[in-house]
């Protein structure tokens, strides 16, 4: 029975023209696209508008961090844009995760959904320490999941490492993860990695796959070759 295609493209690259020429080239083998601050920041908002006009959702990884109420307007202004989905960090407080789902749901024709970040796939345990906080990468997810639980969020970004403890405490949310490496593909600056079937097996909702498709000699072949890797998902879904 086919499924839903759960790669989400990380379209980090340098201008909106380019991140557009290649969504259109691989748009046959995923089944979403993602923007980071690198395009938010400098192409702008409107780079969302220009993807969602290919037909998948896109997921606007614009991890927003402040007051709530500048969070509220940040995610009112990215739905208004075509946002799919919109990170905020979820270490940012309750009223933080609560307000940005408020700013969100303000635009109702956008259907979007806050995504809470627990921690970044680039961190361990002696990064946390560093920063002060005493604790694993897995406990802190635990503990920001159950925040975004309770704020009213869609679902969480944490790595494929972390899959199983979302899945305990926090069910009802759908995990969003990067860190996804093929066999053979370097984990570059990812420290918490798994291959796309690894984390699909431990509760991936969705995959978040950049470089190892975007840096690829030839990306609709990576692309393409990740897809099949999937059993049961379907093409153009």
């Amino acid at each position: 029975m086919a499924v839903k295609n759960p790669i989400i493209v990380a379209l980090d690259l340098r201008t909106a023209e380019e991140a557009v020429r290649l969504a259109q080239q691989v748009s046959p083998y995923v089944g979403g696209f993602k923007i980071g601050i690198g395009l938010l920041y400098g192409p702008g908002p409107a780079t969302i508008g220009a993807l969602a006009s290919l037909g998948k959702p896109v997921f606007a990884d614009a991890k927003l961090h402040d007051i709530p109420s500048q969070v509220k307007a940040a995610a009112r202004s990215l739905a208004r844009h075509g946002a799919r989905w919109i990170t905020t960090h979820a270490s940012g407080s309750s009223a933080m995760l609560e307000a940005a789902v408020e700013g969100a749901a303000s635009v109702p024709s956008a259907d979007a959904g806050i995504l809470g970040v627990t921690v970044l796939t680039s961190l361990d345990e002696a990064d946390l320490a560093k920063v002060g906080f005493g604790t694993t990468p897995g406990k802190l997810v635990s503990r920001l999941a159950r925040l975004a639980a309770a704020a009213g969020c869609e679902g969480v970004v944490c790595s494929p490492l972390e899959l199983g403890v979302v899945r305990e405490v926090a069910p009802t949310l759908v995990p969003f993860t990067p860190g996804i490496r093929p066999p053979g593909v370097p984990t570059q600056d990812q420290a918490r990695t798994a291959t796309p079937g690894e984390a699909l097996e431990r509760g991936a909702g969705y995959l978040v796959v950049g470089r190892a498709i975007t840096g690829a000699v030839d990306p609709v072949a990576a692309a393409r070759e990740i897809h099949e890797t999937l059993p049961g998902v379907r093409e153009n879904s």
